[in-house]
Protein backbone atom coordinates (compact mmCIF):
# COMPACT_ATOMS: atom_id res chain seq x y z
CA UNK A 1 0.00 0.00 0.00
CA UNK A 2 1.26 3.46 -0.83
CA UNK A 3 2.04 5.91 1.90
CA UNK A 4 -0.21 8.90 2.39
CA UNK A 5 0.54 11.48 -0.21
CA UNK A 6 -1.31 14.51 -1.39
CA UNK A 7 -0.36 17.83 -2.84
CA UNK A 8 -1.83 20.97 -1.42
CA UNK A 9 -1.63 23.94 -3.73
CA UNK A 10 -0.92 27.09 -1.77
CA UNK A 11 -0.76 29.81 -4.39
CA UNK A 12 -4.35 30.84 -3.92
CA UNK A 13 -5.63 34.33 -3.23
CA UNK A 14 -5.07 36.08 0.06
CA UNK A 15 -7.95 37.08 2.28
CA UNK A 16 -7.25 40.72 1.42
CA UNK A 17 -7.47 40.03 -2.33
CA UNK A 18 -10.78 38.22 -1.94
CA UNK A 19 -12.19 40.94 0.30
CA UNK A 20 -11.09 43.56 -2.24
CA UNK A 21 -13.04 41.83 -5.01
CA UNK A 22 -16.06 41.30 -2.76
CA UNK A 23 -16.06 44.98 -1.80
CA UNK A 24 -16.30 45.89 -5.50
CA UNK A 25 -19.23 43.62 -6.37
CA UNK A 26 -21.74 46.46 -5.98
CA UNK A 27 -19.62 48.68 -8.21
CA UNK A 28 -19.03 46.32 -11.14
CA UNK A 29 -20.86 48.52 -13.65
CA UNK A 30 -18.35 51.31 -13.03
CA UNK A 31 -15.20 49.21 -13.32
CA UNK A 32 -13.19 49.02 -16.56
CA UNK A 33 -13.21 45.79 -18.54
CA UNK A 34 -9.55 45.20 -17.72
CA UNK A 35 -10.40 45.08 -14.01
CA UNK A 36 -13.32 42.74 -14.63
CA UNK A 37 -11.07 40.42 -16.63
CA UNK A 38 -8.45 40.56 -13.87
CA UNK A 39 -11.08 39.64 -11.25
CA UNK A 40 -12.44 36.81 -13.40
CA UNK A 41 -8.92 35.44 -13.93
CA UNK A 42 -8.14 35.56 -10.22
CA UNK A 43 -11.46 33.95 -9.28
CA UNK A 44 -11.10 31.24 -11.94
CA UNK A 45 -7.62 30.45 -10.65
CA UNK A 46 -8.89 30.43 -7.05
CA UNK A 47 -11.73 28.10 -8.04
CA UNK A 48 -9.38 25.64 -9.77
CA UNK A 49 -6.89 25.64 -6.89
CA UNK A 50 -9.67 25.12 -4.34
CA UNK A 51 -11.16 22.32 -6.43
CA UNK A 52 -7.78 20.57 -6.69
CA UNK A 53 -7.22 20.95 -2.94
CA UNK A 54 -10.62 19.42 -2.20
CA UNK A 55 -9.83 16.50 -4.50
CA UNK A 56 -6.43 16.02 -2.84
CA UNK A 57 -7.93 16.16 0.64
CA UNK A 58 -10.66 13.71 -0.38
CA UNK A 59 -8.11 11.23 -1.70
CA UNK A 60 -6.03 11.69 1.44
CA UNK A 61 -9.07 11.15 3.66
CA UNK A 62 -10.00 8.00 1.73
CA UNK A 63 -6.47 6.65 2.23
CA UNK A 64 -6.57 7.45 5.96
CA UNK A 65 -9.91 5.67 6.27
CA UNK A 66 -8.62 2.67 4.32
CA UNK A 67 -5.55 2.33 6.55
CA UNK A 68 -7.65 2.79 9.69
CA UNK A 69 -10.03 0.05 8.59
CA UNK A 70 -7.15 -2.33 7.91
CA UNK A 71 -5.72 -1.66 11.38
CA UNK A 72 -9.15 -1.97 12.98
CA UNK A 73 -9.72 -5.29 11.27
CA UNK A 74 -6.39 -6.60 12.55
CA UNK A 75 -7.22 -5.35 16.03
CA UNK A 76 -10.60 -7.08 16.00
CA UNK A 77 -9.00 -10.30 14.79
CA UNK A 78 -6.59 -10.19 17.73
CA UNK A 79 -9.39 -9.54 20.23
CA UNK A 80 -11.29 -12.59 18.96
CA UNK A 81 -8.17 -14.70 19.40
CA UNK A 82 -7.73 -13.63 23.05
Amino acid sequence: MDYLEFSLKKDNMTKIEIESIISQKGNLKNLPNATLVEYMDKLTNEFEITKQNIISFTLHLDKVEQIYNIILSEYKNRKVDE
